[in-house]
């Protein structure tokens, strides 16, 4: 664990939370303010991405007035200034970006760009100080399914990665079948509590056999075919006990990827990562699974499976240790690539 001084202020705006957080030591919190949007997405059924950028736009300064005064310092005593620059909604993304330039400009602060994964991966070190690489970990979220080997600290090697829909993704558009509401992955989890997995049979897509990828696009569409036959039928639907039967296809298939991952690597660490990371059913069956390995897992509470600026911190601060400093150059990609480990 780190033990400097360095104070890192960061912004994620890269989909609906306006989130500001300063970190000291790269892993002690000290405010980490996120002003969510769901309310203002909630009636469109998703996140509409002109709507969300003028949101960030009026919230950010003071989000980041409310982050400031929480930490009780000002803008002359942070060292590094870390963003979110993708990927995400451009328009969203152009928001934290800019607003981290125009400050780190004016102040003569480092500026670190982070990546979106990069970032929820780091929320696992604020919740457990004593993780270090190398580790697996697991990174479910509605624009992202991954399994990657954290090699080093910026160092990632992906293992494998969805070909189609995102599990988060996959659970908004099955919870919007079912009527459940927004957003998907907490409304299928609470219905399915309700309901039972066993009541309705849907495939579990592994792929090739020693394949590490995802697919959920083909279970999605199974749930939407069984719904509309049984209601052509005039058959009742329950929605709680097709939610349930969902949930146990995607996360069986995540547990069995990511133990598959395990044998390969021979890593005894675990990390789960991302907003579908707040599952209940996926962190039970998660925990089984290592506990039968003998492997350690790590879970973040659900305040950070979801965006915030904290993890964005951590992973900048990570970053500018290893002295990846970004130029005014700096700017938003909506659709970023992990940055890989490079061996000579």
């Amino acid at each position: 664990m780190a033990d400097d001084k360095i104070l890192t202020m960061a912004f994620e705006t890269s989909c609906d939370e306006t989130s500001v957080a300063i970190l000291r030591s790269g892993r002690t919190v000290l405010s980490n303010i996120v002003s969510s949007q769901i309310d203002v997405h909630k009636v469109f059924g998703g996140v509409v991405p002109e709507i969300a950028s003028r949101h960030h736009l009026r919230n950010i300064g003071p989000v980041m007035d409310q982050a400031l005064l929480e930490a009780g310092l000002t803008l002359d005593q942070i060292d590094v200034i870390g963003v979110t620059n993708g990927p995400g909604l451009a328009g969203a993304l152009l928001i934290g970006v800019a607003t981290a330039k125009a400050i780190a400009y004016a102040k003569d602060i480092p500026l670190v760009g982070v990546h979106h994964i990069q970032s929820h991966i780091s929320a696992n070190y604020l919740e457990h100080p004593e993780l270090e690489p190398p580790f697996l970990a697991l990174v479910v979220s509605g624009g992202h399914t991954h399994l990657i080997r954290v090699e080093g600290y910026g160092q990632y090697r992906i293992l494998g990665r969805t070909r189609d829909d995102a599990a988060g993704e996959a659970f908004d558009k099955v919870a919007r079948v079912l009527e459940l509401g927004y957003p998907g992955g907490p409304a299928i989890d609470r219905a399915a509590r309700r309901g039972s997995a066993a009541a309705v049979s849907f495939k579990r897509v592994l792929l090739e056999k020693d394949s590490l990828d995802f697919s959920f696009s083909g279970l999605k569409t199974s749930v939407l075919n069984y719904v509309n036959n049984e209601k052509s039928r005039g058959n009742p639907v329950d929605s709680a006990d097709v939610a349930a039967a969902f949930q146990e296809a995607v996360v069986d298939v995540l547990v069995e990827k990511a133990t598959r991952a395990l044998e390969l690597t021979g890593d005894n660490k675990l990390a789960l990562a991302g907003g579908v990371a707040a599952n209940s059913r996926l962190r039970e069956k998660l925990t089984a699974a290592a506990g039968d390995l003998g492997v350690r897992l790590f879970i973040p509470s659900l305040a950070l499976c979801t965006d915030n600026a904290a993890m964005v911190a951590c992973a900048a601060y990570h970053k500018y240790k290893a002295g990846q400093i970004d130029d005014w150059n700096l700017d938003a990609q909506a659709d970023m690539e992990l940055p890989m480990p490079v061996y000579i």
